[in-house]
């Protein structure tokens, strides 16, 4: 029984993960990888692992390398691990407790009697290298239960790799990765191959043999390559949740799953990502309105968003643009031509995140998600989207609002204008009565003018409010320097740049004691004696904000003074054993 495995996060999104295996600077495999069988044939740049099941009682599996993935010498095939399966009751029997636990180690075997029962897994010197949900065969037919399974082996050990044994397929390979599995095997193919069925990224199907298809393990195994290549792709370029809405489609089970995970994440802090990693946030099919980054879109607009100061008198509401941020389009380009001179808050209708108000249509995700645009809204999406306005005039104090979005939607106790009136948004009848109405408006209640540098300010307010703990560092900015890359000064000093790609700020050194005294930035400490350079590690650490998003800025705490700013890379849930980079240094004092 040897070792570790040397490893490293190559791509991360969300609990998906592209380990790099063996020697970090040149791994010598990757996951999502298979573990190979008794029986099977499969070449080891998929197959970094082999495993082997006893037929005693209770049994013991065997976990052999297939490839030299132990540290420091990477000279031979290592590691290798056995350990007892002790007794395993159905989940179905979550109440009852078995006599024999299972073993402990770099192979850890859970099952979820074990995570109900077992408090040898809270111990902290725990480090398994390898976690196998035993019975992942049974979870995967309860409902729910999967998925809480994983998320709660994720959380808890975060520097693990997951192995569910026989449940997965081509199939289903990207929903499982999503959800945080890494090692995956050819139990599903291998019935399929018997019952002279193909699975593939469909499920099981009749082969085609006038295209030369067969159900041969050789077969079986190809659909395993081309899925597991798209998978990987998908985690690198970060458009995996695309791979995922487009498999679960296959079943009904399958989209089940995603959405009762979905509701699971939706409920734990700090596993979004706070800025995009150049990549779209694809809403191409309905299951995105269940996704995390929706709900938590939709948990600020709804909860904690206000508009912005001055501009509350009024609401505007417009159709999105396919072009983002919208104000660069020429929809709206022409809709500010019919209301020029009214100071309104202009709040877009959009799907999937329902309201997206201008002074944060320059953020992630609104700025970087794409939908297909047919003019019809489903009955989903017409309810959350009432849901939010009713929420958006509750925490306002709205006069009037002119509803241009044709979305059909209900106000009450508040002077309503439809300038729509079935017309098309851009027509020419659709702009005068948009016109007509905001003359109406300015007609009837005062409304302030305000200058573009005041309203550029309140914008970059609402983004701090959004993404970070307070605006309260920006109450003394002045704005240089020319949109959309204004520098944001305090006192002559620039504190920080507009970055329109990131859809937020770079902060500049000078930020770091402003945001200290405003305790605007979640925080980490770092070790006394640590020197501040390149990349944070956990090593360094000595305690750290819970709730930090990757790409999210924080303050660095050394000997309890802030000494710089980081950015992080991974989630904080990852940082309790995660090897590798976790965080950027930004800048030092």
């Amino acid at each position: 029984m040897t070792g570790t495995i040397g490893k490293v996060v190559i791509a991360r999104q969300r609990f998906a993960r592209v380990w790099g295996l063996g020697d970090r600077k040149s791994p010598v495999a990757m996951t999502p990888a298979l573990v190979t069988l008794e029986g099977d044939e499969i070449p080891i740049e998929l197959s970094p692992f082999t495993s082997s099941l006893s037929s005693q009682i209770p049994a013991s599996l065997s976990l052999r390398s297939n490839l030299p993935l132990s540290p420091p010498n990477f000279s031979e095939n290592a590691p290798n691990w056995d350990v007892s399966l002790g007794h395993v009751l159905p989940p179905s029997m979550e109440e009852a407790d078995a006599g024999e636990k299972a073993g402990l180690g770099g192979l850890l075997p859970i099952s979820w009697q074990r995570m109900n029962f077992d408090s040898d897994l809270m111990d902290p010197e725990i480090d398994p290298q390898i976690i196998v949900l035993t019975d992942a065969p049974q979870l995967v037919n309860l409902p729910g239960k999967l998925g809480e399974a994983l998320l709660t082996i994720k959380k808890k050990f975060p520097q693990s790799l997951i192995w569910t044994p026989g449940i997965a397929g081509p199939d289903n390979l990207p929903l499982l990765a999503w959800m945080g599995v890494d090692l995956f095997d050819l139990s599903r193919s291998r019935m399929a191959c018997a019952s002279n069925l193909l699975l593939d990224d469909t499920g099981p199907r009749n082969p085609n043999p006038e295209l030369g298809e067969d159900s041969s393990m050789n077969s079986q195994l190809e659909a395993w390559r081309v899925s597991i290549s798209k998978v990987r792709s998908g985690i690198k370029n970060g458009n995996l949740r695309s791979l995922v809405d487009a498999c679960v489609l296959s079943s009904a089970k399958l989209v089940e799953r995603l959405r009762r995970f979905d509701n699971l994440c939706s409920q734990h802090n700090g596993i979004l990502s706070m800025i995009p990693s150049g990549n779209s946030f694809d809403s191409y099919s309905h299951n995105i309105l269940s996704d995390p980054l929706v709900k938590d879109w939709e948990d600020f607009i709804s909860k904690s968003y206000r508009a912005p100061e001055n501009m509350n008198k009024c609401l505007l509401l417009l159709p999105c643009s396919a072009r983002k941020p919208y104000s660069l389009s020429k929809t709206h380009q022409k809709f500010r031509d019919a209301t020029r001179g009214l100071n309104a808050h202009e709040v877009m209708v959009t799907s999937p995140l329902g309201l997206v108000p201008r002074d944060l249509e320059e953020v992630w995700p609104a700025a970087h998600y794409d939908i297909p645009v047919t003019g019809e809204w489903s009955l989903d999406e017409v309810a959350k989207t009432q849901e939010l306005l009713n929420s958006l005039i509750k925490n306002n104090s709205y006069e009037y609002i002119i509803d241009h979005s044709g979305m059909g939607l209900e106000v009450k106790d508040v002077h309503y204008i439809d300038s729509r009136l079935g017309k098309s948004a851009t027509s020419r009848e659709g702009l005068d009565q948009l016109s007509a109405a905001a003359k109406q408006v300015m007609s009837n209640i005062n409304v302030p003018k305000i200058s573009p540098t005041k309203r550029k300010i309140d914008m970059y307010k609402s983004v701090a409010r959004k993404n970070m703990l307070n605006d309260d560092w920006l109450d003394d900015v002045i704005l240089k320097g020319k949109p959309p890359r204004h520098k944001l000064e305090v006192n002559g000093k620039q504190i920080a740049q507009w970055n329109l790609e990131r859809g937020g700020f770079s902060l500049a050194k000078a930020s770091i004691p402003i945001m200290e005294q405003s305790n605007s930035l979640r925080s980490i400490d770092i070790i006394g004696n640590e020197k501040l350079k390149g990349d944070i590690h956990i090593n360094i650490l000595n305690d750290f904000d819970k709730e930090i998003k990757a790409g999210e800025y924080f303050l660095i705490y050394q000997n309890q003074s802030a000494v710089g700013l980081g950015r992080a890379i991974a989630p904080a849930w990852e940082w309790a054993g995660t090897p590798g980079a976790l965080a950027k240094l930004h800048q030092k004092l």
